[in-house]
């Protein structure tokens, strides 16, 4: 049977199916000017003759796409299904079933694969950012529809329950229709906010549970010992992040208020959630005392607890006589809800954390395994038990991220304040700055006062951390996650955070001081910054609470942006290394924060290959990595799609694991050369981002100047308003070239790179063209820039370059993109041995349905954006209504794009 095959006749099928639902209810509602747009047997049509609205038309295609998409991903799990039940010997990659086939193919012992599935730990960190503008009531709808279409699949339904299930789906796709589908006015920080908790609320805690049974599936369908895969203490470490309500990097917004309320509504969501599952748990747990023995140690524990909780634990025993294991459950949401009241002071009548939960619950565990009861301690407590872990009291831990500059001003205003005469701070030489701050930190004095204002930053920082402190002294650190320096490039700039972290006493906790090494100068200076800061006294003092681990972010949205893709992922390979060797050095496990994005420029990908393509020795058992804006609702808006995406990095850190624990060393990989690869790209990259009249190319063909005044994120697109490419934030720089359909963040300098590479190093050619089977890094990389070269349009890349009138500057630029996208093509198809339309056919197949459609869209966004520019006067109405059509604009490309920021 051939799946791909019967695979793709059915996504034809379901595609038809669902454009035939999407026709019939828009002839329904009197639509008919729109039934010729999506029908994709017309191919003609004119959008000059048609009489429907633009914003219809715009609207109209926005749905389609997300349609489109919505069958590629069911379509995608289908096959994962078929694949998984019919070839057993050709797993899913990424998935648990081929970790568990290369481990016994490799015969790695039973004891050695568990250990490295408990000592994994994967973090994934929700962001808001500006390509996601979606409401949560249309991500609803999202899912409703899919979970139609699914139930759509069981062949023993009947023509009547078939139709029925289409008449839901029109009428589904009715009220999507009279949804407001974006955002008209600019999303808050709050509005961000919902759509994360939305996610850790409603979503992830069912993948997880989905993503636990799949790992015991595999175990036991790989003849494992099957007592051995029953406790929570041996399943990966799962927890969650975000940022949003913490990351105040160029983010006015965020303000300390926002925070504390932020770190609040987590924990409130949290302990909801938890006594949820409580309830969900002593419905269920009937066991009768009369027709079982009971364990004396829960008899004490029950009368010893309930005497504690006084009237209250006494009336909650009494709710359920005879049934022991209920009556202790009982006392357990008696102080859930004492935990969440916040009104009793003692500690023993509440939960002061998670961790006291997990020990009544591992109690309760214990109680029921004494009495037989192994399969109700499987099915019942088990998720409940992996929950706590996993959500805690705190949902997400909320990361703290800012700007070094401004951790610079804030400094400098306090010494200002203070009487300082030489207090701009930022001009320092390296050797004053550490000087003035190795002293201060010796110091027992501080050098602020609750009491004073310093001004705007230094206020802003020092209310933003008196916080986390107050929230830390109630709650412990639990939900907090690490203070992060953006840019940073000094050794000064981290421990500027431990003098702010010790001004607000919080250097005492086990709060991690990260440092984000961004552009490519920042990862090749990365390496000596970190080895000096994990050599300083403080951190040394502070080692034993952080047990002796360093988190390190990673940034590759900024490096991309500084030197191409391919220098970008070269710099970042080597810093991994490089940083990996000076935390080992110093008897210190670094592991990396991934601050990826979901276009391949920003390090998208499939995570099984992600994590395949990084040196060995440098995962450390963990991986933590951003998942932002659109992303999120593509990687784990569907719950079986997010199983799959949450396996594939639990199994792909288990398995680097099991390598580093065998010292496997990779091949010789041809380093030098790929080396030389990075370089030329960099400088063919530099040469055209330098030349003359760049940024006012960049500026007119295509949409930046919209996305810095839209309404799609909260975070101006620029860190400080200055107009340079410096300042620019790489995700407006990446969503803007990506929705002209010129990709260039993907790819530009690699063609150059590989022509000259073959012409002056033939040799050197043929030995990295061979490495594309076995190297994973280099061929990670290598498809990365093909599919973003796929996406590349060359005939709607043209009309955007039309938008720059000067006819000279306009053909300089688009000669140097031509030309090097040809070369990228014939290039890639040499090292790959075949075009890339054999290869990934089924991308091209993916794009046929939508580009005739994203056409015209891209003949709309042109259009409105000429109109838009020539409007001088910034608040006119008029200018603000097309704003928000090319807003409209904006999300149905993005729809149609998948991904673009």
């Amino acid at each position: 049977m051939d799946l791909k095959k019967s695979s793709s006749q059915k996504l034809i099928a379901d595609r038809k199916f669902l454009i035939e639902c999407y026709v019939t209810m828009l002839s329904r509602i009197k639509e008919d000017g729109l039934v010729s747009l999506i029908n994709h047997s017309d191919k003609n049509y004119n959008l000059n003759e048609s009489h429907v609205s633009s914003e219809k038309v715009i609207q109209a295609l926005s749905i389609y796409f997300q349609l489109m998409t919505l069958v590629e991903e069911n379509a995608a799990t289908q096959y994962r299904r078929n694949v998984e039940t019919a070839e057993k010997s050709n797993p899913i990659r990424g998935s648990w079933s081929e970790a568990f086939g290369i481990w016994l193919g490799a015969a790695v012992g039973e004891d050695e694969i568990l250990s490295a599935i408990s000592s994994t730990k994967v973090l994934p960190v929700l962001t808001a950012h500006p390509t996601e503008a979606k409401r949560v009531t249309v991500i609803e709808i999202h899912r409703e529809l899919y979970l139609l279409l699914v139930k759509k699949e069981n062949l023993s339904l009947s023509s009547y329950e078939q139709i029925l299930i289409k008449e839901q789906i029109i009428n589904l796709l009715e009220r999507w229709w009279t949804t407001g589908e974006i955002y008209l006015e600019k999303p808050s920080v709050r509005d961000e906010r919902a759509n994360v908790l939305h996610y850790l609320t409603n979503v992830f805690p069912l993948i997880l549970e989905k993503s636990d049974q799949k790992l015991k599936y595999e175990w036991l369908a790989h003849g494992l010992d099957p007592t051995k895969i029953k406790n929570p203490d041996v399943f990966p470490k799962i927890n969650f992040g975000s940022w949003v309500g913490g990351d105040r990097d160029g983010h006015p917004l965020v303000t300390a208020d926002i925070t504390k309320e932020t770190l609040g509504l987590h924990r409130e969501k949290a302990l909801k959630h938890v006594k949820s599952c409580l309830n969900n748990l002593v419905k269920k747990l009937s066991i009768s005392a009369i027709s079982n023995s009971v364990p004396q140690v829960l008899i004490d524990a029950i009368g010893n607890r309930s005497k504690l909780l006084g009237d209250s634990g006494f009336r909650a025993v009494q709710r359920n006589p005879h049934e022991p294991w209920r009556q202790f459950v009982n006392l357990m949401l008696l102080q859930i809800e004492n935990t969440i009241l916040e009104e009793i002071e003692d500690p023993l009548l509440c939960y002061k954390s998670s961790k006291y939960l997990e020990k009544d619950l591992s109690f309760l565990r214990n109680t029921l395994l004494e009495s037989g009861f192994d399969g109700i301690v499987e099915d019942l407590l088990f998720p409940v038990e992996r929950t706590v872990r996993c959500l805690g009291f705190y949902l997400a831990k909320l990361d703290i991220r800012q700007n070094s500059d401004f951790h610079d001003k804030a400094i400098s205003q306090i010494m200002k304040s203070n009487g300082e005469i030489d207090y701009d701070f930022s001009s320092w030489e390296e050797i004053r700055r550490l000087r003035f701050l190795n002293h201060i930190l010796l110091s027992n004095a501080s050098i602020t006062n609750v009491d004073r204002s310093y001004g705007l930053e230094a206020d802003h920082l020092l209310g933003c951390y008196r916080v986390v402190r107050h929230h830390v002294a109630q709650y412990g650190t639990e939900g907090i996650g690490s203070f992060i320096v953006s840019m940073t490039r000094s050794l000064s700039d981290l421990l500027l955070v431990y003098l702010f972290m010790r001004e607000t006493e919080l250097l005492e906790t086990n709060i991690q001081v990260v440092p984000l090494f961004e552009t490519i100068t920042d990862l090749y200076n990365g390496p000596v910054i970190l080895d000096d800061f994990l050599q300083h006294p403080i951190t040394k003092k502070r080692a034993a609470s952080l047990q002796n681990k360093q988190e390190v972010m990673l940034g590759y949205s900024d490096s991309n942006k500084d030197g191409g893709t391919i220098a970008s992922k070269w710099n970042l390979y080597k810093a991994e290394i490089a940083l990996a060797e000076v935390g080992s050095k110093n008897q210190t496990n670094v592991y990396f924060f991934h601050g990826t994005g979901g276009t391949i420029s920003r390090g998208g990908g499939k995570y099984h290959r992600f994590l395949e393509s990084m040196p060995e020795n440098t995962v450390g058992g963990a991986i933590k990595l951003t998942v932002q804006g659109e992303s999120l609702a593509q990687l784990f808006g569907n719950p079986l799609t997010g199983t799959y995406n949450l396996d594939a990095l639990c199994s792909g850190v288990a398995r680097h694991i099991v390598n580093d624990a065998a010292h496997q060393k990779g091949l010789n990989y041809p380093l030098q050369i790929m080396g030389f690869l990075s370089q030329k790209s960099f400088e063919h990259y530099r040469d055209f981002i330098e030349t003359e009249g760049f940024i006012d190319f960049y500026g007119k063909v295509t949409c930046i100047d919209v996305l810095e005044k839209s309404k799609i994120g909260s975070r101006p697109a620029r860190r400080t308003g200055s107009r340079t490419l410096a300042d620019l934030r790489s995700i407006p720089w990446v969503f803007s070239w990506n929705l002209s359909r010129n990709t260039i963040t993907g790819w530009y300098g690699l063609g150059s790179a590989l022509k000259t590479l073959k012409k002056n190093r033939p040799n050197d050619f043929l030995v990295l063209k061979n490495s594309i089977q076995n190297w994973s890094f280099f061929r990670f990389l290598m498809i990365q820039t093909e599919t973003n070269l796929i996406l590349s349009n060359l005939s709607v890349m043209r009309l955007y370059s039309e938008l720059d009138e000067d006819v000279g500057e306009r053909e300089k630029f688009m000669n140097k993109i031509l030309e090097d996208y040809q070369d990228s093509i014939l290039m890639l198809e040499e090292l790959f041995g075949e075009p890339a339309s054999i290869r990934r056919n089924s991308q091209y197949e993916n794009l046929e349905w939508r580009n005739e459609k994203l056409e015209i869209l891209h003949h709309l966004h042109i259009k409105y954006l000429k109109k838009w520019r020539s409007i001088n006067d910034e608040n006119s109405r008029e200018k603000e209504s097309i704003l928000i059509k090319l807003l409209s604009i904006i999300n149905g490309l993005s729809s149609g794009l998948k991904n673009t920021g």
